[in-house]
């Protein structure tokens, strides 16, 4: 198995996070979706939501609203757009703007999962986020006070240390020997996936992850710590807010 095939659809956006406007040959199309040979959409996934934009053909447009993932990635086109039909070269286009708010807030969260473990040694329970605004959730029986702004402070310390942030494929033998590869209190990572993508803050965190993310900390901006919540007896949840 192919790390970057899904089903009939070759995933340019796993090696090239900078790709936003392509050309593909659609497989199989229907109202319900539209399926490509090959795709830079984000289909979503680990807390990070599928990417929009359009695909243009013969003249016409075909709005994108969101990837469904099954046997294969399907396109989730707008309602009432018009369908491409199998075999149509179509020339597509991801929306910039959200993606690139997705990267910033993603390598944000990565920021702030590395600063908590490493001074709180909390693992991530879950997580969610939209452009520019997110949530984690932390197994952190303790606030010791000052949490909140201490906890800001040392995210944008990192953000300003403008560390690079590498993206590599590992065999599966060698990806889960690296230390505390692993930060969620649950193994997300597949059996049987052969190869594992690492997403490293080269000095802060270094985790497996398939999301998409920003070259260096510098570009995500500014962390907000926005709130911290109780979710039960050990779990606390930290809202944050990207903002340049």
């Amino acid at each position: 198995m192919t790390f970057d095939l899904h089903g009939r659809t070759r995933r340019l956006e796993l090696t090239d996070q900078d790709l936003r406007s392509f050309e593909a040959v659609v497989l199989e199309a229907t109202p319900d979706g539209i399926v490509l040979d090959r795709s830079a959409f984000y289909p979503g996934g680990g807390g990070q939501p599928p990417d929009h934009g359009v695909l243009l053909w013969q003249g016409v447009e075909t709005r994108i609203e969101g990837v469904r993932k099954g046997d294969d990635l399907c396109l989730v086109p707008a309602e009432d757009d018009p369908i491409p039909p199998a075999g149509t070269v179509v020339r597509a286009a991801v929306a910039d703007e959200r993606r690139s708010a997705l990267m910033r807030t993603h390598s944000g969260l990565h920021v702030l999962c590395g600063v908590v473990f490493r001074d709180y040694g909390a693992l991530v329970t879950g997580g969610n986020m939209e452009p520019m605004t997110a949530r984690m959730d932390f197994n952190l029986p303790e606030v010791p006070p000052g949490f909140k702004e201490a906890i800001e402070d040392a995210c944008n310390a990192e953000i300003a240390a403008d560390r690079r942030i590498d993206v590599r494929l590992l065999p599966r033998a060698e990806a889960f020997a690296i230390p505390d590869i692993i930060r969620t209190a649950t193994n997300l990572v597949p059996e049987g996936i052969p190869e594992v993508r690492i997403v490293d803050i080269v000095g802060l965190d270094t985790q497996a992850d398939g999301g998409t993310h920003v070259a260096s900390t510098k570009q995500i901006g500014r962390i907000k710590v926005a709130k911290i919540e109780s979710k039960g007896r050990g779990f606390r949840r930290l809202r944050i807010a990207i903002a340049d």
